[in-house]
């Protein structure tokens, strides 16, 4: 994607996964000309019993700064205990067709919710 350099708009938005489980699931799906700043990620587990959290980008842009085709993790088995709540607040940025993916370690039942800010650049 080449730099901007018209206008364009830019949108706060957010996405919700209620129970979440062992099936990844996608919180941002990105398309061409779009750039997406990734704000906050937050898991709650909802089901009393620990867990394992994973976070990360599906990198589907040809960039030359990504790897088309991979999955690329932030966050890996990270623990989370009955009823807890752990906050990824380290910004992310996601270009072209970049996707943010969230998945558990196996049967479980986990609320996620997502806030990024879209930049459409179409």
């Amino acid at each position: 994607m080449a730099i901007p350099s018209g206008s364009g708009t830019e949108v706060l938005k957010n996405t919700y996964k209620h129970n979440l489980t062992n099936s990844a699931v996608t919180m941002v799906t990105g398309v061409p000309n779009h750039l997406y700043t990734v704000l906050s990620v937050t898991f709650t587990e909802m089901g009393s019993a620990a867990e394992t959290i994973s976070m990360y980008v599906d990198a589907g842009s040809a960039d030359v700064s990504s790897s088309p085709g991979q999955d690329i993790y932030l966050l890996n088995a990270q623990a989370l205990a009955s009823g807890e709540t752990f906050i990824w607040n380290d910004k992310i940025v996601l270009s072209g067709t970049d996707a943010l993916k969230v998945v558990t370690g196996g049967a479980a039942n986990v609320d996620v919710v997502c806030s990024f800010i879209d930049q459409d650049w179409s």
